[in-house]
């Protein structure tokens, strides 16, 4: 907050600037009907004496006017219909004891007029309004000495100082200076009386520049010019980009709340603030300003025939682009899911916002003026894009671009992203080239607790895990053989595939399969042999989840069959419902299970590895699964007391499918099968 508050009564336009760069301005009703668009940085004042209307209060509310100030009679009449966070108590100090309690909690603070500026007076008027916001006017024709104004700062009150008594030129009995009264509270615990000062953009939405230092001659010119100007402690009064260019426009000055630094918001200009030409001196910019900058440059730049290029080029393109992205973003599940289908949305919409020349600062302008709106529309969605559209809803308009039907999918079905590389920027083909990269320490610290929670408390810990994780209740965890047939009910083509499968599987693997011993006399009387024996408990790890994947049972369960495996346990997640996927469950019945573990994730690994009431030990897990499930499986292996060995960590699957002279029949079989 500023040290005082201005009360605007004349139409000075250099100190109406002044202020505008210091902190918020007053101004009576009547000065903002028809200015209602700006309003923002500003309290708006209501006569005592005119009549109130309710709609003029809300129209400069919504328009972005911080708050109303309002005398005891008008205040009564929309307390319950204005937030109390908005509304300022215009008061005389003689009848600040005849509030009620209802009209002290109904605003959130009080504008005192007072013929005099006594401390003791306004201090006990403060205590009666505890926790609320003073300002204190003189009704006094002279304004307040400089002194008055910081005692009252120091006793936390704000005085408010009519612009007919302000000046930019030097203080008389008559006028303030602005720049002496703003720099009245300002104290400097420093032996050189210099003001540290964060420089923070206002572009970027006060991503910090850097640190200087600031002087009372300094701070007097950046207020009086609108420039950055700071001071140097080897070369005194600096003023940003004299020589440079990188010159500063100041937004605003602010105070810190101990009145001992300052922040300068600024809009930057040439290569940066920083003396390296970077943007900052923390760095570059990430996130959404450093999009935008990128866009902005592409906008100027981009050559002919890249992407980017023909996004400007082609507003079909990028309309289509932007309902793609944001179909995408409804229809995401997970929260990975939505932070990248957020991001691609965030860029085909900034694309769209610096084709119109619209900044970042334009978009957070309009966000804080909705944000003050006190008046709210229904919200429903229009005819066009509400999902139950009502029998009497006029039809959408027609579209300017072609628009091909598509068929309706199941919005839990897996849906597969498509680019094509001729359309790709360098940057973007570099960003879905890049290897996704899992921190194992991270999640290794992460699955332990649940696998020692698995380890102490078996199978109880299993079901408490299971219903928090895959949502399922269950009574037990294990399902053993002979299946229920219920629990392999197929349809006949899906088991007719599944049992190709298996005997094509299986032959392979029993080729493989030798019982002769490979012995080898490497020198008289020294013999080497080589012999194969099955595993004797082995645990296999299906992932469930968003895909059924009977295919991994049976790569998985024909080897340990073929091999002679005594102990076959197979691990998959339940479904909500607490059942298995028949699929799953016929191949578990093909391979001759000795048991189904109705669990995923890190709780299963650690049940196979260390066993419980129901669930067997085994001796070696195989088979594929999410991070989750990679770090426990490391974890557990590295365990001398699990005495339990796994396959390998396994990692992303890298697939490159080339569709050259492929069947289309051929080349969609093969994506189902990545």
């Amino acid at each position: 907050m500023a040290p005082f508050l201005p009360l605007l009564d004349t139409q000075d336009t250099a100190i109406l600037t002044a202020l505008s760069r210091i902190g918020p301005v007053i101004k009576p009703i009547l000065t903002t009907r028809d200015v209602q668009s700006d309003l923002l940085n500003s309290f708006i004042l209501v006569d005592s004496k005119a009549s109130l209307n309710q709609d003029d209060l809300i129209s400069c509310l919504d328009h972005g006017a911080e708050k109303v100030i309002l005398s005891l009679a008008h205040a009564s009449e929309v307390i319950g219909s204005i937030p109390s966070d908005r509304i300022l108590l215009l008061l005389d100090v003689a009848n600040a004891s005849a509030v009620s309690d209802k009209i002290r909690s109904g605003v959130s603070g009080v504008l005192l007029k007072s013929p005099s500026l006594e401390l003791d007076l306004i201090t006990s008027v403060s205590h009666f309004f505890s926790g609320s916001s003073i300002y204190v006017l003189s009704t006094s024709p002279l304004p307040p000495t400089s002194l008055t104004i910081r005692e009252l700062c120091s006793a936390g009150a704000v005085p408010v100082l009519p612009t007919s008594q302000l000046t930019l030129g030097q203080s008389t009995s008559s006028h303030l200076n602005i720049v002496d009264e703003f720099l009245a509270p300002l104290r400097s615990d420093r032996p050189d009386g210099l003001f540290p000062t964060v420089v923070s953009s206002f572009a970027q939405g006060g991503r910090s520049l850097g640190l200087v230092y600031s002087s009372r001659q300094s701070i007097a010119e950046s207020i009086l010019s609108g420039k950055g100007v700071y001071h140097s402690r080897k070369h005194g009064l600096w003023r940003k980009g004299e020589t440079s260019g990188a010159t500063q426009d100041v937004v605003r000055i602010n105070l810190d709340c101990d009145t001992d630094s300052l922040e300068f918001s600024v809009i930057q200009q040439g290569a940066g603030f920083c003396h390296l030409n970077r943007p900052s001196c923390f760095g570059e910019f990430n996130g959404l300003a450093a999009l935008e900058n990128t866009l902005k440059s592409r906008l100027d730049s981009a050559p002919e025939g890249s992407y980017t290029r023909r996004l400007f080029n082609d507003p079909d393109l990028l309309r289509s682009k932007i309902m793609e992205e944001a179909d995408e973003l409804c229809t995401a599940e997970t929260r990975e899911q939505v932070a990248f289908e957020a991001a691609d949305l965030f860029y085909f919409t900034l694309t769209r916002c610096i084709a119109a020349g619209v900044s970042l600062v334009d978009i957070e302008r309009n966000l804080d003026a909705k944000a003050r709106k006190i008046s709210r529309r229904p919200g429903n969605a229009k005819p066009r894009w509400s999902s139950k559209p009502s029998p009497s809803a006029e039809p959408p308009p027609p579209t300017l671009t072609k628009v091909v039907q598509q068929p309706q999918h199941d919005p839990n079905a897996i849906r597969m992203r498509k680019y094509t590389a001729s359309s790709l920027s360098p940057s973007e083909r570099a960003q879905l080239l890049k290897r996704p990269v899992l921190k194992f320490d991270t999640m290794i610290t992460k699955v332990k607790p649940i696998v020692d929670h698995v380890r102490a408390q078996g199978d109880a810990a299993l079901i408490e895990l299971t219903a928090k994780f895959d949502k399922a209740q269950l009574d037990s965890v294990v399902t053993s053989p002979p299946f229920a047939p219920e629990t392999m009910q197929l349809d006949g083509a899906v088991r007719a595939a599944i049992d190709v499968a298996y005997a094509n599987i299986r032959k392979f693997h029993e080729a493989q399969a030798s019982a002769d011993t490979l012995v080898v006399e490497t020198m008289p009387g020294v013999v080497c042999s080589r012999f194969a024996r099955p595993i004797a408990r082995v645990g296999l790890y299906v992932p469930g989840g968003t895909a059924v994947l009977p295919s991994t049972a049976l790569m998985l369960g024909i080897p340990a069959q073929v091999a002679g495996c005594h102990k076959i346990v197979l691990a998959t997640p339940p479904r909500s419902d607490g059942s298995i996927s028949p699929e799953v469950m016929y191949v578990a019945h093909l391979v001759g299970a000795s048991a189904v573990l109705k669990a995923g994730g890190a709780q299963a690994v650690a049940a196979l590895a260390y066993g419980t009431q129901t669930v067997p030990k085994v001796d070696k897990i195989f088979g594929p699964g999410n991070q989750w499930v990679t770090a426990a499986k490391m974890l557990v292996q590295n365990d001398t007391d699990a005495l339990v060995a796994i396959d390998m960590p396994a990692g992303p699957s890298e697939v490159l499918v080339s569709l050259l002279h492929v069947p289309r029949n051929h080349a969609f079989s093969l994506i189902r099968k990545i």
